[in-house]
């Protein structure tokens, strides 16, 4: 029994550790959109499958810009929206649970999800054609992304079956006439798909308002989505040093 209840303490142990490393992540997340320029207001979301049986997940209070986000303002929620645990403000958006939760539900290696509305994902999403291969950025993105034409504010909860039919398998999603969409099996993994698809879709707006741009040979973008299989594995020297950035530009988020 003595032996048991250990063993009890040290797995709980373990999980509050495990749990209190994601939310350092995932609030040092929120702070780097903010330092790059990709937040709205107090709108859009990022979240992270909390480790455990539960199938909790943690996001944004509704109501907090991405900067003041913190480890422990981070809520708790589980896979029926209902709050679990809050550091402060309990509300959650609730366009937000419709679109994270459909993902950490139907994929069960999604560690992480991030949705941003900024300005360049959105108008390369109302593109007709979308993102195209005019940068080496956007020919590595284009193996890993999908499309789901747009139905309204997210509300209707209905929506998350076509959300994650759409998805796929795939890392990166167009949500047509809305934003973006990174799923990955972490909150380092998913940053970094985030921010190829961001800089991908910055430099397709900046080409296009320059004039006819130049394409590349289909032989050239199958070499460069051949050699993308791998771009989540970029997180392994990207993530290291985004901390650092954020670390020397606002740091205090693993509090």
């Amino acid at each position: 029994m003595t032996t048991n209840t250990a063993n009890t303490g040290a797995d709980a142990a373990a999980l509050r550790e495990a749990e209190w490393k994601v939310r350092s992540e995932l609030a040092a997340a929120y702070r780097l959109v903010a330092l790059f320029g990709w937040d709205d207001l107090v709108f859009t979301h990022l979240s992270a499958r909390v480790p455990g049986p539960e199938h909790h997940f943690l996001i944004n209070p509704y109501g907090l810009l991405f900067h003041e986000i913190t480890a422990s303002s981070l809520v708790k929620v589980d896979r029926d929206g209902q709050v679990v645990e809050s550091g402060g403000l309990g509300r959650v958006n609730p366009a937000g649970f419709t679109i994270h939760s459909a993902v950490h539900m139907g994929r069960d290696d999604a560690g992480a999800v991030m949705h941003l509305h900024a300005p360049d994902g959105v108008a390369v999403s109302a593109h007709r054609d979308g993102l195209l291969p005019l940068s080496q950025t956007a020919m590595l993105c284009l193996a890993h992304l999908s499309y789901h034409d747009y139905e309204g504010v997210a509300l209707n909860l209905d929506e998350r079956e076509r959300l994650i039919r759409d998805l796929g398998d795939k890392s990166m999603m167009m949500l047509r006439n809305h934003g973006v969409l990174t799923a990955g099996k972490d909150v380092p993994e998913t940053f970094t798909y985030l921010y190829f698809l961001m800089k991908a879709c910055e430099i397709q707006v900046k080409a296009q308002s320059c004039g006819p741009v130049y394409m590349p040979s289909e032989q050239a973008i199958q070499t460069t989505a051949d050699q993308s299989q791998a771009l989540g594995s970029a997180a392994a020297l990207t993530w290291p040093a985004l901390l650092r950035l954020l670390d020397s530009k606002n740091p205090g988020y693993a509090v």
